[in-house]
């Protein structure tokens, strides 16, 4: 098994996440007492939101180059960014190190493919949404071109992930409005759903949403499993 480096705590209630995905997925393979390889840095997000906040993108690649640089130095003979937000700075945080950083698109715009699927609604941050680094990517790399909500519909995920689910809150409220959005994508042509925040799987599920729902921070970990298993 490879050791595989986690850049989390952005936010932590989400790299929690991985680290159980990872370590369940580990011992489905393996059986018994196996569990994952892993190093991490783990960030205090009070000072990621801000420099987000400040579109302060700058200092944030520093630090997300030093980070992946230590998980390197320390052993790491993977990376992965426990953030869809913060693959905006993937390319600069790849070219700073040798060791390879799984993108968290690409699970996830395999399981579209494989699941016929091209026109998904994008729920996430409004970096993530309003931003082309992601959905460049599904676009240029794998003919998948996805839907956002409207501005208010934006504003209004985004705001339920930084007020409430990087804090651990939920609220049906708030899942009703998640809910609401993907309804009037589905009227717009939506063919699938992609929990583009690696929070968003704690408001809502596969269960809840009656198009394909693609969980981004589980198609993440369980490819990263499958690299570090091979």
């Amino acid at each position: 098994m490879k050791t595989l480096g986690l850049i989390g705590g952005m936010s932590w209630e989400s790299t929690a996440i991985y680290y159980r995905i990872l370590n369940e997925s580990a011992r489905s393979r393996f059986g018994r007492l196996r569990s994952a390889d892993l190093l991490m840095r783990s960030f205090d997000f009070e000072r990621i939101a801000a420099l987000q906040g400040a579109a302060n993108w700058g200092e944030l690649e520093a630090v997300m180059v030093d980070a992946a640089r230590r998980l390197e130095q320390a052993g790491a003979q993977a990376l992965l960014i426990c953030s869809n937000t913060m693959h905006k700075l993937y390319e600069q945080t790849q070219a700073a190190v040798a060791v390879p950083i799984l993108h968290i698109t690409d699970g996830t715009a395999e399981a579209l493919g494989q699941a016929g699927c091209s026109r998904p609604l994008l729920l996430a941050t409004k970096y993530t949404m309003e931003q082309s680094f992601y959905r460049d990517r599904l676009s240029s790399r794998f003919g998948i071109n996805p839907l956002v909500p409207d501005g208010d519909g934006r504003t209004l995920v985004h705001n339920i992930i930084y007020s409430e689910l990087c804090q651990g809150v939920i609220t049906p409220a708030s899942k009703a409005a998640c809910l609401s959005e993907i309804r009037k994508a589905k009227a717009g042509g939506a063919d699938s759903v992609i929990l583009g925040c690696t929070e968003i799987c704690l408001l809502i599920g596969q269960s809840d949403v009656d198009l394909p729902t693609f969980d981004t921070t589980a198609l993440h970990a369980e490819a990263a499993m499958t690299f570090s298993a091979l």
